[in-house]
């Protein structure tokens, strides 16, 4: 009776203590790299190249004031941060980072993902409805009616990759496609990458990510659905969103580009350069340029001595992965993460490049484009792997 208990309280630690490093250090790269497109230099205060940042973020909400508006529905205004946090917990759940290292592999996975990012954006909805405010109103309305129309194209783009996968679980769907040598993007003479590009569209919309971001909209709605929100209640629609960030990025890797599977999983010779050497350039060659060019440029001595230690630290990462033993546990997760953050470099990039569409266009878009390519998609996706 007690390891019936244990593992579930160990796994729901191990959501809480992953959770809101990932969302925290996601929103520093997104800074740095929007500060990077834009010729700055972004945090660069707190630790060394502010990578201490998110830390100090957090610790700043925390204490800042909880302001409730006055004529607010108390309860709905409570609850509502709190249902896209519960979501973003339970669809993060089902994130298989390798066989292994899993929290759960349920064989109805993908449809748990799925009900999750929908039941989530109601938090939005709550959140703008009950803050008896005008402008969150307006985000909230604004998001109900971006749900209805992108979740319908997400899901024909789900149905494509499920079509060629044959199951919903999340692990198994990587289980096929290495027991296929195949990348379910590349199936079908290639009829899965239009798929693919409806389903990463559909999903930065319903993850409200610019340039699909009208339910915030700073620039005419002050801040959208949580202009009313303050301090952690704030912070926790923002943990919410970022992590549903990753797990948008981590369907994707996973339905479509293999998962945890390396590239070439059929080419003998490669497979010690991709296990050990990518792994073991992609951290200690950053470390030792750092080391070499960057850090004897830096004009005071703590950035300077900062700056060694962040290249010291990714030298000896690069070669703890390279050690055999914890290379053959590690190299999994390495790819699967390398892949997520391809896609979320892609988001944040979407952020920094296109702007938002107007009301009217993100209907349309919704509506007569992405809904009639995703039924087109299914058809054709359908007849072919019936060849």
């Amino acid at each position: 009776m007690m390891e019936f208990w244990l593992i579930p309280i160990s796994l729901m630690l191990i959501i809480v203590g992953l959770f809101p490093p990932i969302a925290g250090y996601i929103v520093l790269v997104e800074r740095k790299v929007l500060a990077d497109m834009q010729v700055r230099l972004g945090p660069m205060r707190v630790g060394p190249h502010g990578l201490l940042q998110p830390l100090a973020d957090a610790l700043k909400l925390l204490l800042k004031e909880d302001i409730i508006p006055t004529a607010a529905d108390r309860g709905v205004f409570y609850v509502a941060p709190i249902l896209s946090m519960f979501t973003a917990f339970v669809a993060f759940g089902m994130v298989p980072f390798s066989e292994k290292f899993r929290i759960a592999d349920v064989n109805v996975g993908l449809l748990v993902i799925s009900a999750a990012a929908s039941i989530g954006i109601l938090g939005i909805v709550l959140g703008g409805w009950s803050s008896n405010s005008l402008y969150p109103l307006l985000g909230a309305l604004r998001s109900s009616a971006q749900l209805v129309s992108y979740e319908v194209a997400m899901a024909l783009g789900l149905l494509c990759g499920v079509m060629s996968a044959g199951s919903l679980s999340m692990v198994q769907i990587v289980k096929n496609q290495q027991a296929q040598g195949l990348w379910y993007v590349f199936d079908n003479w290639g009829a899965m990458i239009p798929a693919f590009l409806l389903f990463f569209i559909a999903a930065v919309a319903e993850t409200n990510r610019s340039p699909f971001d009208l339910p915030e909209a700073e620039s005419e709605l002050v801040a959208g659905f949580h202009t009313e929100y303050s301090g952690f209640r704030w912070a926790l629609y923002m943990m919410a969103e970022y992590a549903n960030i990753f797990v948008v990025s981590a369907v994707s890797v996973t339905l479509f580009w293999g998962g945890w599977l390396r590239p070439f999983p059929s080419v003998g010779w490669l497979e010690i350069p991709l296990n050990y050497g990518v792994p073991l350039l992609l951290f200690a060659g950053p470390g030792v340029l750092s080391a070499v060019f960057l850090a004897p440029k830096l004009k005071y001595t703590p950035h300077r001595l900062g700056m060694y230690a962040v290249a010291a630290a990714l030298v000896l990462v690069g070669a703890v992965l390279a050690i055999p033993a914890v290379n053959a546990v590690a190299v999994a997760p390495f790819w699967f993460l390398l892949k997520v953050a391809f896609f979320l470099y892609v988001m944040i990039w979407f952020r920094g490049t296109f702007p938002r569409y107007r009301y009217d266009q993100l209907m349309d878009i919704g509506w007569k484009r992405l809904i009639p390519l995703g039924l087109g998609a299914v058809a054709v996706n359908a007849v072919l792997g019936m060849l």
